[in-house]
């Protein structure tokens, strides 16, 4: 089983950014998913989810409506795509699945 992120960086506040998570080893269209962050010096803290099959999402009250979670489980994809960026969204994001029992190597989004 392996998840891992792509798409982080550094960006402006206001700025976008989209986030993917590459699914192997697990049937991935039948597990739901979620976004985790961890900021320097905080706690971890789940920031979206999404079921599947049938598709429900979730998101934390700091980032609804600015953040998107998607997923293409034609390709064992997952999304995040991060629009009107702040400076207390810079943090690691990982991906994980529903279980919280794998995670990715995570990526850094960095706004300043």
């Amino acid at each position: 089983v392996q998840l891992v992120e792509s798409g982080g960086g550094l960006v402006q506040p206001g700025g976008s950014l989209r986030l993917s998570c590459e699914a192997s080893g697990f049937t991935f269209s039948t597990n739901g998913m979620n976004w985790v962050r961890q900021a320097p010096g905080k706690e971890r803290e789940a920031v979206a989810s999404i079921s599947s099959p049938i598709v429900t999402a979730w998101y934390a009250e700091a980032v609804k409506g600015r953040f998107t979670i998607s997923r293409d489980n034609a390709k064992n994809m997952l999304y995040l795509q991060l629009n009107s960026l702040k400076p207390e969204d810079t943090a690691v994001y990982f991906c994980v699945n529903d279980a919280y029992s794998t995670w990715g190597q995570g990526t850094q989004v960095t706004v300043s």
